[in-house]
């Protein structure tokens, strides 16, 4: 027989495993649904990895967003980067389709965020007003293409992050079946938010 676990007392009905088949049968029914929907990818393709400040990622990014022919999804808790705006303009100007998601707390209280002048020259932003904090930093690079590609990390789009934080960036090339995965949460996040008017 196995001991109580701590703190459990008797158990409440009969004896024998008591507040240990409880626990178990709490831990596979809450187990069975954490991470539902968190189907294994296969590990293809190519990884890029940058730290920063020692690394350029800054760079690495306005080098990708220029290798964009059809589409730029970003989703951004903060884009103050004029390089990585600049970058952006630039794609929707040689005919990319940019489109943004963006974290309404720090588009509205943040005084440097480019998201309202990029909105003011036609980008279409959706503001994300659901949770808490909108934390997600993700480009996706012609996603509905067979070479599309996603870049993601703790970095920020600002200055700060390339020049004073720790922060790290991924650019993950050649897995189509985790571009699909990125531009289907994207999507959704896109469906929840609200669309920023080119006047905000």
């Amino acid at each position: 027989m196995l001991p109580e676990p701590a703190g459990c007392g008797k158990p409440a009905v009969g004896r024998g495993l008591g507040g240990w088949s409880l626990l178990l049968t709490l831990a596979l029914f809450f187990g069975a649904n954490v991470g539902a929907g968190a189907t294994p990818l296969p590990a293809t393709g190519t990884v890029e990895v940058l730290f920063t400040p020692w690394d350029d990622a800054e760079g690495a990014i306005v080098r990708a967003l220029g290798e964009a022919k059809k589409t730029i999804h970003v989703q951004a808790y903060l884009l103050t980067s004029r390089s990585i705006a600049r970058a952006l303009q630039d794609a929707q100007a040689r005919g990319v389709a940019v489109e943004i998601l963006a974290d309404r707390e720090m588009v509205n209280k943040g005084e440097s965020s480019l998201i309202p002048r990029l909105a003011a020259e036609g980008i279409p932003v959706w503001l994300e007003t659901r949770y808490a904090v909108a934390h997600n930093k993700v480009l996706l690079i012609d996603a509905a293409t067979a070479h599309g590609f996603v870049i993601t990390g703790s970095y920020n789009f600002t200055w700060s992050a390339q020049a004073r934080n720790a922060e790290n960036l991924l650019i993950l090339r050649d897995n189509p079946a985790l571009v699909r995965r990125y531009l289907d949460n994207w999507q959704r996040h896109r469906d929840e938010a609200e669309k920023m008017s080119r006047a905000n």
